[in-house]
């Protein structure tokens, strides 16, 4: 057996080979002056090719599926592998963060071990992902979903913005629709899942802690709400025979926070689109919809808050005598991560030092579609801020480093 490197399990050693990794990996763009990486393009195939770059030097063997996810793969004792992976797509005018760090991070834990010659008893396969975003088409967690087995054909005729469909778009890149089933793991290859990624909100800063075991990723409801009123000159209707749709609407919106703040934190709930058809400083509005973002770690609170919510929606038009119609147009359920996996995090992270902090994770992740597959967990790692989707986002050396030597802990201390 190879002596090991003593720097290898130094967080700050760790910490600074993360960030020169991921500012590496940040500079590849489809734009000089903003971060843009998007599924299958070109840019993805640089990224891939400089991922596996890194995975080979890390002493891994490295292949590539037909949806461009590319694996690292350090064999163990037996026939059971522990996925760790995350995505190096991006939205547009990202952050260098949100995906890179948890491949990266998998990738110098393998290296740890292939480097120190140690045999563990499972393989270790790190997965970079490619459609985690959805910022292509308008479909997300594809790659993902087909490493599950899960991948819907359905998908194939989705269009991008130039009109591409995505089955053109796979041979554009070099791959075959034939092969997308031989991306899939079978269910008794397939330990766990991990994924180390930031966490995208202000909790662990709050706290004062870089690291964080994330118990579930919140399931998820849009409610499509439309109020249908009457339109009318704004200076000649009284105030007390208006019909304002938008009224409706502001009062919607009101009420929803007041909703979700009366959870205590179980619900958050979202209004981020509004749409008012030809408007008009002096026009009362006669039609406006909006869409009401729920989420929630529990699935019995979510669905109770959409009850209560719909309820006082429709009490609210009919005393403001306004048409109302509700559509949920998503329904996601709860993604709940491994308790055993859960307490296995939590030991790592206090093993390097941090106290632990339980958190449900708001954002979706690779994660729901390896729940398919099998048991999954989830490292969170402290962000300036809170701050993400935006060329803000920062994670510190440190805390990247800390995450890094969590992993490592949680491996060597893991068997299936």
């Amino acid at each position: 057996m190879t002596t090991p490197d003593p720097a290898a399990l130094d967080p700050v050693v760790l910490g600074q080979r993360a960030d020169l990794m991921i500012r590496t990996l940040a500079s590849i763009s489809a734009e000089p002056n903003r971060l843009i990486r998007g599924f299958l393009t070109p840019e993805h195939r640089a990224a891939a090719d400089l991922v596996a770059k890194w995975m080979r030097e890390a002493g891994l063997e490295v292949s590539e599926d037909a949806l461009g996810t590319v694996r690292g793969h350090l064999p163990g004792e037996g026939r059971k592998r522990l996925l760790i992976g995350s995505h190096i797509d991006t939205v547009i005018d990202a952050g260098m963060f949100d995906g890179p760090l948890g491949v990266i991070v998998g990738i110098l834990a393998a290296g740890h071990f292939a480097k120190a010659g140690r045999k563990l008893p499972f393989g270790l396969d790190v997965l970079a992902f490619g459609d985690e975003e959805g910022s292509r088409f308008p479909v997300t967690l594809s790659s993902s979903l087909a490493v599950a087995g899960h991948f819907d054909t359905s998908r194939l005729q989705a269009m991008d913005a130039d009109g591409t469909t995505f089955s053109e778009v796979i041979g554009q890149f070099g791959k075959s629709v034939a092969d997308i089933p031989l991306a899939a793991y079978s269910r008794d290859e397939a330990a766990a899942y991990i994924e180390v990624h930031i966490e995208q909100g202000p909790v662990l800063e709050y706290r004062g802690q870089p690291l964080g075991v994330v118990t579930a990723i919140a399931g998820q409801t849009y409610v499509n709400v439309e109020f249908l009123g009457e339109a009318g000159h704004a200076g000649t209707v009284p105030m007390l025979l208006r019909r304002d749709a938008l009224a409706g609407a502001a009062e919607t919106v009101s009420l929803a926070e007041r909703l979700a703040r009366e959870t205590k934190g179980e619900v958050v709930a979202t209004v981020g689109v509004l749409r008012i058809p030809n408007a008009a400083g002096n026009v009362i509005p006669g039609n406006v919809a909006l869409i009401v973002d729920i989420r929630s770690g529990s699935d019995t609170a979510r669905h109770k808050f959409v009850e209560a919510f719909k309820r006082e929606v429709r009490a609210l038009a009919e005393r403001r005598h306004l048409g109302v119609t509700m559509t949920d147009t998503r329904n996601v359920s709860v993604t709940p991560c491994d308790p055993a996996l859960q307490d296995g995090i939590a030991k790592a992270i206090a093993a390097v030092g941090g106290e632990p902090v339980s958190l449900v994770s708001g954002a979706g992740h690779d994660g729901m579609a390896m729940a398919k597959l099998c048991p999954i967990a989830m490292m969170f790692v402290r962000c300036r801020g809170g701050i993400s989707h935006n060329p803000a986002e920062y994670a510190s050396p440190a805390d990247m480093g800390l995450a890094a030597a969590a992993l490592i802990k949680f491996i060597e201390t893991t068997n299936f």
